[in-house]
């Protein structure tokens, strides 16, 4: 459904029989098939216009629009009319997308017949799709009548409920309830009937997505609504098992591959009912990539001309046109679903690819119990048909979850690594190199879905960072060794190698370089991954059930708005004994109420409502059905509003989105492609990050100089063809690395080979030199054997030399290895000088890694040998080592400053928050979180200037998670369950740590949140909250130019220059008066010792108050070599002072001061960024956490023991 219609259950209900005055003379045996038509039309409203108070509300409770259907009133069958010349109409109207003339076939598609007997009533399924893909669901109820005037003959009636959502079981118990109204009503009062039934369904709002179901009766039944598991998930409400019970795996697993490389299909069944259920439990199969081609599961015998479209599709026939379908045209798939068949017409088998080999071998049907009967054997019977009805649907719940379980593990064994092949930035999906990491007999399986439409709706959802049940059920299953930081060289690790080598029972794919796991035995997951799993597992998620009120009778305007009224009453009471803490459930009450509200034309309740998710849950916030609900305030309405703080601020958000949604750019997804033109630097750095060489800009321009040296300034297309070849072999040569069990045994299981020579005269033997990102071996000729050459961090010195031979003098490298005497000589020959660059080249890596504690520079080497290499390849002159020598770190001029001895010695680890990005950015804010519980690992926050907050793992410093927000300015760690971000939109945005996702806002401030104890914005408001219910407690404001910081000291509250006791405004401590700076920059409350430390952006001067006498004029401290401090913190007995600023004979910008708080001397002065430190977090007070701006590209983070 769409969000801005209100949320009902019914969209229409339709009744259709034959027109008895047309039933033509009956004589003989035979009975006619009979053209079916429309008698009634019933579509909310049910209230007439009289009854409305304001046309404002008759405007917005039909938001749809509508058109008008004219029944003829004397036509009514079973109604003695009078005078048949005297004709009257009735206008109805009706929901424009309803196609009158082909739903009577779609309600009879077998067609009309008069029976001499009467016979069972049938139910069917129906799926209709407009032109823009929106999905209506209608189920249809067949019952017979006697005609009025044959008693002795029967004739069908049909029902038909249409709904925007697929409730196909709830629905058929509705239309099941209704049956035993209609079977013992008169023909006179079935028209009224239907209508009040009608009325009633109208009345049913649709629960949110979550855990909240509702619950109605219509007598004798209870019905239960199911909700959506979440927003992106649909509605299920049919029974998944069908299409198992109906094929063996073989056959569903070709008829996914027929889904998924959209072929042509058509299914046929000898019960109608079928055909809608199977399909739509086959589109929940392929979950979350969607059809998008013409979905007919039903066609009627006038309509089987629609097989011979021109595009792909999706339809279903009676069984009796299986000949007939088959010969209408070639390639179609022709699905039995009564015999389980799956074959082609004009061929004998089916020509479509296999779904893939390892993905396949992992779906499971073992162990599934589909037949209900055999679960409850053992149990008693129960008495209650509305008790029995509710067990049978627990259990068809918990099996729906398995199922729902296993063939998304279906689907993410497919997909799961697409990502590594999209470049988000410029919206680019590398299909070529995709292809290549396949196994060789999947290839035609994925060569046809990746020119999908399906496919690429799937590509653009990731792109747009979607965050879905694939997206966590990915991450949950991804090994250590995927989850540590992203490698773009794509080398096999060992362990690959050993996994790869070791079975081929595993499901291993060789080209993927990752296991898939079996999701059922995954052993030594995080907290975060197992709770992930235990949500999309099979156990059954916590529900509760609200049972609406007895439904009014009859169905007019002041008995609906009663029934509205009982209905808030009821939701009021659920809200007040909702406990605190279950935020999730109460905002599923608040959705509710929001509805009601709306529906009774309370609009500013409503929207209050709605507001209330932003503290709650925004993840259900009805986004579009705001907008139509405030787009339908009356001037009255809005200036109410206008006076309510935070309906105001939710009407300009409206508004606002609104205007930003007119300005999105294009969204599509673009495939790579070579250059075609000779690229000038800045589309040539476009061109490397869009095929995935290199990521970040400053590689780039590098490799530009590189492949430019003593030419034009620009890259020639063939140049760049024969460059990227050349990277895309060594690529595949090294994931086709076969290393015998001995070495592998040598080796660390994160080691992968990046470089092999050719076979080499060596001083330890004949045979290759190869080189992981640790060190170098060889790899003997003949027997294969391991021998170590050095590692990196050992080498003492490496140089060209010859080797001499008669008539013959032969290039060698020569290393010298700290830890042994002799020197290790290798006749490289021409390969010498490279490899000399290239080993130089990772020792340097390896010494700045060791000297920084920052392994990013190890791997920044492994980037520049890669590259160096293909360069070479490239250029093949002799000046091409000279030209990749341009990318080497020990010749790039920007190499970092060396570390200070005190700072090398407090200095344990330092990372990069801006890996995998196109530019480095700022580090604004740092927060620590401590680990859950024993098994929890505490986490690392950083915020970026970009607007990203990154999260890391701090015990492995792996990225953990990457959210989105507008630039921060402060972070607050809350019960060890949640973590505050304070932004620059005035927003707080609070982010469970388990779920790790953000599903609450609070949007009380009006300027730029700066800091957190309680909350303070920019425009001097402060805000105390109550925590549990994220209520306002109390609320002030402070005149001043730029509130940037609050903290709380015994019952005194610390704001910027003010001093403020809970109860009112204490003291106010101004600056001095030789200060010509305009407000304090930090303050660091140290009251056992009576110090307020004060400090200023752009002053090297700091003022100690005394906080017992805040007019007393202050101590001076003077930082030497600083022209500013930007950050302040206490720890312990010591005062950390982050700044700008250098000695003059380093590149060092950033210092970091150490204060005694006795003595106001500096204890220590480290020096570990080339920028400014923007901040420091002291994380348990045994760590010291900085970070810096972005000249040094990453905000690094200084890690101190204490």
């Amino acid at each position: 459904m769409a969000d801005g219609l209100p949320s009902g259950l019914l969209e229409a209900l339709v009744l259709k029989m034959h027109c008895v005055q047309s039933l033509p003379h009956l004589n003989g045996s035979l009975l006619p098939l009979l053209d079916p038509e429309v008698l009634q039309v019933h579509a909310p409203p049910f209230v007439s216009k009289e009854s409305l108070s304001e046309p404002a509300e008759r405007n917005f409770s039909q938001t749809q629009q509508q058109r008008f259907f004219i029944k003829k009133k004397n036509d009514r069958p079973g109604i003695k009319a009078g005078n048949p010349k005297e004709e009257t109409t009735e206008n109805v109207s009706v929901p424009k997308d309803l196609d009158l003339v082909a739903l009577p076939q779609l309600c009879f598609p077998g067609g009309l017949q008069i029976t001499k007997e009467q016979k069972d009533e049938q139910f069917h399924f129906l799926v209709f799709t407009d032109m823009f893909g929106n999905q209506s669901h209608g189920v249809v109820l067949q019952y017979y009548r006697s005609l009025y005037k044959s008693p002795q003959l029967y004739i069908a009636y049909a029902v038909c409920v249409i709904s925007k959502h697929p409730y196909y079981n709830a629905l058929k118990d509705c239309l099941s309830s209704l049956l035993f109204q209609l079977k013992i009503c008169q023909m006179t009062d079935m028209e009224e009937q239907v209508r009040e039934f009608s009325a009633k369904l109208a009345l049913v709002p649709v629960p949110p997505p979550g855990q909240l179901y509702v619950m109605f009766t219509l007598r004798p039944l209870t019905i239960v609504l199911p909700s959506r598991e979440d927003k992106y998930h649909p509605v299920i409400d049919l029974d998944l098992h069908l299409p198992l019970l109906c094929f063996k795996s073989r056959e569903l697993l070709q008829i996914i591959a027929c889904i998924l490389t959209e072929q042509c299909m058509v299914f046929f069944s000898s019960d109608w009912a079928k055909l809608t259920l199977i399909v739509e439990c086959l589109m929940l199969y392929i979950w979350p990539l969607h059809w998008q081609h013409p979905l007919v599961p039903i066609l009627s015998q006038h309509m089987l001309d629609f097989v011979m479209a021109p595009t792909a599709f999706l339809m279903g026939c009676h069984i009796s046109h299986y000949e007939d379908v088959a010969k209408l045209t070639d390639d179609l798939i022709l699905i039995d679903i009564d015999e389980g068949t799956v074959s082609c017409s004009g061929c004998h088998h089916v020509d479509v690819p296999d779904t893939p080999q390892a993905a396949a071998q992992r779906f499971k049907r073992k162990g599934l119990q589909l037949h209900y009967d055999l679960e409850v054997v053992h149990q008693r019977i129960c008495s209650n048909l509305n008790e029995l009805r509710m067990q049978r649907k627990l259990w068809q719940h918990r099996l729906n979850l398995e199922i729902q379980n296993i063939t998304l593990e279906l689907i993410v064994n497919m997909f799961r690594d697409v990502s590594d092949y999209l470049n988000i930035e410029h919206r680019v999906f590398n299909t070529d190199e995709f292809l290549k990491t396949r196994e060789p007999g999947d290839q035609p399986f994925y060569k046809k879905v990746l020119e999908t439409h399906i496919f690429h709706s799937f590509l653009k959802e990731r792109l747009n960072g979607k965050i879905d049940q694939f997206t966590q059920m990915e991450l949950s299953s991804q090994t250590e060794d995927q989850n540590r930081s992203m490698d773009y060289s794509r080398r096999p690790t060992i362990k690959e190698i050993v996994s790869r080598n070791g079975s081929l029972d595993s499901g291993l794919s060789e080209r993927l370089g990752s296991s898939l796991p079996d999701l059922d035995n995954m052993k030594h997951l995080s907290v975060l991954k197992q709770i992930i799993l235990e949500c999309i597992g099979t156990a059954v998620l916590p529900v509760k059930i609200f049972q609406l009120p007895e439904f009014p009778s009859p169905s007019n305007h002041p008995n609906i708005l009663h029934y509205f009224g009982d209905l808030i009453l009821q939701l009021n009471k659920v809200i007040s004994a909702a406990p605190p803490q279950d935020s999730s459930l109460l905002a599923r009450y608040l959705y509710l109420r929001g509805i009601i509200n709306m529906l009774s034309s309370k609009r500013l309740d409503a929207l209050s409502d709605f507001q209330d998710l932003y503290k709650t849950d925004i993840e259900i916030f009805p986004g579009e059905l705001v907008k139509t609900l405030v787009d339908s305030l009356q001037n009255e309405e809005k200036v109410q509003a206008e006076k309510r703080s935070e309906l105001k601020r939710l009407i300009c958000q409206v508004k606002n989105n609104e205007k930003s949604e007119h300005g999105e750019s294009d969204y599509h997804v673009k495939k790579f492609e070579l250059p075609k033109s000779p690229m000038q630097l800045e589309e040539f750095v476009k061109c490397t990050q869009q095929s995935g060489i290199v990521r970040d800009m400053a590689t780039s321009q590098r490799l530009f100089e590189a492949l430019t040296v003593g030419g034009p300034m620009h890259i020639h297309p063939e140049m760049f063809r024969v460059f990227y070849n050349f990277w895309k072999q060594a690529e595949a040569e090294a994931q086709d690395i076969d290393l015998p069990a001995e070495v592998l045994e040598r080796l660390d299981n994160s080691e992968c080979v990046y470089k092999l020579s050719s076979s080499v005269k060596t001083s330890y033997g004949v045979g290759k030199i190869a080189m992981t990102q640790k060190k170098l071996f060889l790899l003997t000729t003949g027997r294969c054997e391991y021998v170590e050459i050095t590692k990196f961090r050992d080498i003492e010195e490496v140089k060209i030399s010859t080797a001499s031979f008669p008539l013959l003098r032969i290039p060698s490298l020569k290393i010298k290895n700290s830890r042994r005497r002799e020197i290790f000589e290798a006749n490289l020959k021409s390969e010498c000088e490279l490899w000399n660059l290239m080993v130089k080249e990772m020792w340097a890596g390896r010494m700045m890694a060791d000297n920084h504690k920052d392994p990013q520079y190890v791997q920044q080497a492994l980037t520049n040998v890669l590259l160096m290499d293909a360069v070479v390849a490239c250029l093949q002159t002799q000046k091409a080592v000279c030209a990749a020598s341009k990318l080497s770190l020990v010749f790039i001029s920007t190499v970092p400053m060396i570390i200070p001895r005190p700072t090398a010695e407090a200095l344990k680890h330092k990372i990069n928050p801006s890996q995998n990005m196109t530019n480095p950015q700022s580090v604004d804010v740092l927060l620590y979180t401590p680990g859950l519980d024993v098994d929890g690992n505490p986490k690392l926050w950083c915020a970026l200037s970009c607007g990203k907050v990154v999260v890391f793992d701090a015990v492995s410093w792996s990225l953990n998670s990457l959210f989105f927000f507008c630039a921060q300015n402060c972070m607050m760690g809350l019960d060890q369950e949640q973590v505050w971000i304070g932004s620059q939109d005035s927003v707080i945005y609070i982010i469970n740590t388990c779920s790790m996702l953000c599903h609450k806002q609070l949007t009380e401030h009006r300027g730029e949140v700066t800091d957190f104890v309680y909350s303070c914005s920019a425009d001097g408001t402060v805000i105390i909250w109550d925590v549990p219910s994220l209520k306002v407690k109390r609320q002030f404001h402070l005149s001043c130019d730029r509130l940037q910081f609050i903290q709380v000291y015994n019952d005194a509250l610390w704001c910027g220059k003010f001093v403020i006791s809970l109860a009112k405004l204490s003291k106010t401590i101004s600056l001095p008066g030789e200060v010509k700076t305009t407000s304090f920059s930090r303050v660091a409350l140290l009251m056992e010792k009576r110090q307020i430390w004060t400090s200023f952006t752009d002053s090297a001067e700091l003022c100690v108050w005394d906080s017992s006498d805040p007019v007393k004029p202050p101590k001076w401290v003077i930082l030497p070599n600083c022209s500013g401090v930007t950050c302040m913190i206490r720890v312990k007995d010591q005062v950390w002072i982050g700044c700008s600023g250098g000695s003059g004979l380093s590149k060092v910008v950033g210092k970091i001061f150490v204060l005694d708080s006795e003595s106001l001397m500096v204890e220590k002065e480290l020096e570990a960024h080339e920028d400014t430190v923007q901040t420091l977090f002291s994380a348990e007070d045994r760590y010291i956490l900085s970070g810096s701006a972005k000249r040094d590209g990453c905000g690094e983070d200084l890690c101190v023991g204490l």
